[in-house]
């Protein structure tokens, strides 16, 4: 054979291979990436063939599907009461993706999930039906907790203590999904994303804020179960004015008339002694309070319930100053409602924490479970003699105290207030905060519940825990209850 022509049969039949080789490593190891790119259309167009499945609230959908016109996609996603439910839903656009148990469950949602398939449907690759999401949301409380939050800046969270089902996730200013789930939605869009009231940010689970005196249940947490106060009915070692450690800052309470001077816990938790606490943080040290911070769930960063929470944080590396100032959740200390709302429910499940989750299970299109989530997963935060005592106190403080606006009539309820500093040197409007539980002994129904109100446009003089926050709380209670 010419030399020739040898040479270039090798360089054909080496192009070939080539080609063989390349054909092969993009269908057995890159189609996958490639179907589930976002630029691919094919894609979006299977995912919107069809009705998607739905997201379930006590037996009924608040999700739902329409037909298109114009469009290669043929169904989109709807939402009814969207703005209610958006903390839960999260959003299933057709041109912005998709959050939260949207996003977490899309293939089930769309039918693609393994799970859902049976062996022939899995060998002939045919789309089947696609499944639900069954929420534990209670939607009562969910409405009770929406509509007092009304106009504010705010949101709350209400856990069943005992299973650890969340019953609710609110927060305001909230928004439709239906506006953005189309592909022609760009100035809605736009608008939410723009908007300085952040609407689409989940305030309930995924913004920490300072969480002010409501941590001084932690702190007192710490000083039980260390043994530093052996009651909340002990008098403590605290001056009133008290001198932040190796500073010449003076610490106060904003009610100087209250009986802070070497008070009790309870009495402390009762009238909201900053001077008691600070001191209290002081003595015990921060390693001893982040660690029962950390019980409580403090510095997690994998929090799912199957929704991701941003952790809440109880700092590191603080000279004594500055831990004594954590005492009372100011510094560095941040909290989401979620968190608060698991402190108060930990203590009213007599020390135990059931691990929060908002989806009870996930079904096939004929019911069967594809996973759930159990009740009742519990580990041990503090002693059942800590515990009952605290809830003493947090009796003490609705009953008697700054929480007074929570009480229910016919229920046990304890709480505790807060109003977290705000800005450089306190110059922003003070954040309120509650954190609660309550029981109502004939029934056997038990909730805890978290509301911060970041902003109600009220003046600063009238911005209390007791005044803005614990009013929505006694309503999410009150309707847990019925």
């Amino acid at each position: 054979m010419n030399k020739t022509i040898r040479h270039t049969a090798v360089i054909c039949l080496s192009l070939v291979l080539a080609l063989l080789v390349r054909a092969t490593w993009v269908q057995a190891y890159e189609a996958k990436a490639l179907a589930d790119d976002k630029y691919n259309r094919r894609t979006a167009i299977a995912q919107y063939a069809r009705p998607l499945g739905d997201i379930i609230v006590a037996g009924s959908p608040v999700t739902g599907s329409a037909r298109t016109s114009g469009s290669d996609l043929e169904y989109e996603r709807t939402y009814k009461d969207g703005a209610l439910y958006a903390p839960v839903t999260g959003y299933s656009s057709q041109a912005y993706g998709s959050t939260q148990l949207e996003g977490i469950y899309a293939d089930v949602l769309d039918g693609t999930d393994s799970r859902l398939k049976n062996p022939l449907d899995a060998l002939t690759g045919k789309q089947t039906a696609p499944g639900d999401v069954l929420t534990t949301i209670d939607p009562a409380v969910q409405r009770a907790g929406y509509d007092a939050l009304g106009s504010t800046k705010g949101a709350a969270v209400a856990i069943d203590p005992k299973t650890g089902r969340v019953l609710s996730v609110v927060s305001t200013p909230s928004y439709d999904p239906s506006d953005i789930s189309g592909t022609t939605d760009g100035a809605a869009w736009q608008k939410l994303t723009g908007d300085t009231d952040k609407p689409m940010v989940n305030r309930a689970l995924r913004q920490p804020l300072p969480p002010g005196s409501t941590f001084k249940l932690v702190v007192a947490a710490a000083a039980l179960e260390d043994g530093l106060y052996s009651s909340v009915d002990e008098a403590t070692d605290s001056p009133d004015p008290y001198t932040l450690p190796a500073t010449s800052r003076v610490l106060r309470n904003e009610n100087s008339s209250a009986p802070c001077e070497n008070a009790t816990i309870r009495t402390a938790l009762r009238y909201s002694c900053n001077t008691v606490f600070a001191k209290m943080a002081d003595d015990l040290g921060q390693d001893k309070v982040r660690a029962t911070a950390e019980k409580f769930g403090f510095n997690d960063s994998s929090q799912d319930m199957p929704v991701r929470a941003s952790a809440s944080v109880y700092p590191s590396g603080m000279d004594k100053a500055q831990t004594a100032l954590t005492g009372i959740g100011q510094f560095d200390v941040t909290a989401t409602p979620l968190q608060m709302a698991m402190v108060s429910a930990a203590l009213a499940n007599d020390g135990l924490m059931a691990s929060p989750h908002m989806v009870s299970k996930v079904v096939n299109a004929n019911g069967d479970t594809l996973q759930s989530y159990p009740d009742g997963d519990t580990t041990r935060i503090v002693s059942s003699t800590t515990a009952e005592q605290l809830r003493s106190a947090m009796v003490t403080v609705v009953e008697d105290g700054t929480g007074t606006n929570a009480r229910i009539d016919g229920a046990e309820v304890g709480g505790k207030t807060g109003t977290a500093q705000h800005g450089v040197d306190n110059s922003r409007t003070p954040y309120a905060w509650f954190t609660s539980y309550a029981k109502d002994s004939s029934s056997g129904k038990e909730v805890a519940v978290a509301v911060i109100v970041e902003d109600s446009g009220a003046a600063r003089s009238e911005v209390s825990g007791n005044g803005l926050a614990a009013p929505i709380a006694q309503k999410m209670m009150r309707a847990a209850l019925k």
